[in-house]
């Protein structure tokens, strides 16, 4: 009997494709913990991600150890990624917000040539850029919301620069995790630990004192272990068989979940700009595709 040959093309997309569904969870999660403040929120999450990690590890934290500039990389990517993001669902209409971030698998496919050796940027990848950025604008021009905190007749909020910020973020991590020593994957849990730390620190010298009740705590519990948990875990391992490139693309789909269920679960409408301008980032990212 002929045993099946492993294939770490197709183990890559399957992870990617696992941390995408995870991740499609992350914005209604938000949403629903909208009233928590911003770093307790990201540091509660990402502390039972640095629990969920102790399994990998074989409960050994030295195999967190990391050298400085990785350990850097890892906290700014986790760290400065949710934060943005929960900051932009507050001060922007959430439905649009989360689509500007999710410029972040069209960033992946544009700055691949600046942070990887041998890949050349080419007339193709500057038109997926272009249609990209013109989707994010119909998003923010066409998304007025007279609920959203600071928002205009344009429908602009301040919460799509964190947003923009969030994406740029992650999308360089996701990169730059492929350029430095090699490490293992239960090292995230080094990262989530030090960048949920750091997030409480900030808490308690920056915010007001929060109230969590039951509800709080088991949707902060299921963020750590899914979008802000596990989703890293599998993130990580698919870059490390795969192209990121093509995991990028694949990436793609986690906007058309995320905002399907935030729509579904706060109840706005799917309006036409934000329909329009789905399919225009989705597009921008299969242009991109082609000039790999």
């Amino acid at each position: 009997m002929t045993t099946p040959r492993f294939r770490p093309d197709l183990a890559s997309k399957l992870l990617a494709l696992a941390a995408i569904a995870l991740w499609g969870t992350l914005a209604a999660l938000g949403v629903a913990l909208n009233h928590v403040p911003p770093f307790l929120l990201t540091g509660l999450a990402l502390l039972v991600c640095s629990v969920m990690a102790l399994p990998l590890s074989g409960f050994q934290l030295s195999r967190w150890k990391v050298p400085l500039p990785t350990l850097a990389l890892g906290v700014g990517g986790l760290f400065g990624f949710h934060f943005l993001l929960f900051v932009a669902l507050r001060h922007a209409p959430p439905v649009q917000a989360n689509l500007v971030n999710y410029l972040w698998p069209l960033l992946m496919v544009v700055l691949a040539p600046v942070f990887l050796p041998n890949m050349a940027l080419r007339p193709v990848h500057i038109a997926a850029a272009l249609l990209g950025f013109a989707g994010a604008a119909v998003v923010i021009l066409g998304g007025a919301d007279a609920g959203s905190v600071g928002s205009n007749d344009w429908g602009w909020a301040w919460g799509y620069l964190p947003a923009l910020a969030s994406a740029f973020i992650w999308a360089s991590y996701s990169l730059l995790t492929t350029r430095v020593a090699p490490f293992p994957t239960s090292a995230i849990g080094g990262f989530a630990l030090v960048s949920g730390l750091l997030s409480l620190l900030c808490h308690a010298l920056l915010e007001p004192a929060a109230h969590l009740s039951g509800r709080d705590g088991l949707l902060i519990l299921a963020m750590g272990l899914g979008p802000m948990g596990a989703a890293f875990f599998l993130w990580d391992k698919a870059l490390k068989l795969g192209d990121a490139r093509q995991i990028g693309i694949l990436s793609y789909l986690t906007p058309l979940a995320s905002t399907a269920l935030l729509v579904l679960t706060s109840g706005r409408p799917l309006t036409w700009p934000i329909t329009l301008a789905a399919v225009m980032i989705i597009g921008a990212a299969l242009l991109g595709a082609r000039g790999r």
